[in-house]
């Protein structure tokens, strides 16, 4: 038996294919679950994991510096989000129109730009808003929770409807 903890490049798979089978239901909407509809999550899960992707690429691995944040800590320990409480940050906000070609599109380039990991330092790291610098594996960890959290919206959205 083989102890490989290395994580798996395609640590999304399931998710892409759960974005790909919501982008029919784009329009949906449910205001007593979200004020968004399915579209805007599906924009924000492909936009936080694109710009997060290009963030570890472009920082400087000797730079990173190892910290302890509470709220990530309990965050990662639960493995989800409380609904409603943060804000998006405009970097990741979608447009006013959201198309559906432009979904399709931010899919291909997530999957793209996933495929980097597997060649980034193990100290690439960005500033997250909340739960201050993310080296590689948290950054994992963020964008599994990040996307699980947000498809489980969507899900409650379709599902009420």
């Amino acid at each position: 038996m083989t102890n490989d903890t290395s994580p798996s490049y395609s640590f999304l798979d399931a998710e892409f294919d759960r974005i790909k089978d919501y982008i029919s239901e784009r329009d949906a909407s449910n205001h007593r679950v979200s004020k968004a509809d399915v579209a805007w999550h599906l924009d924000h899960i492909l936009k936080t994991i694109n710009v997060i992707c290009k963030s570890l690429e472009a920082s400087n691995p000797c730079e990173y510096k190892s910290n302890f944040n509470l709220t990530r800590a309990v965050i990662y320990a639960w493995g989800d989000f409380p609904r409603g409480i943060a804000k998006a940050p405009r970097i990741v906000r979608p447009p006013d129109e959201i198309l559906t070609e432009d979904l399709h599109r931010q899919m291909e380039r997530a999957k793209e730009n996933l495929k980097t990991f597997q060649n980034l330092d193990s100290k690439a790291h960005f500033e997250h808003p909340y739960f201050d610098i993310l080296d590689k594996n948290r950054s994992i960890q963020f964008l599994k929770i990040h996307t699980r959290h947000h498809l489980k919206i969507v899900r409650d959205i379709v599902k009420k409807q």
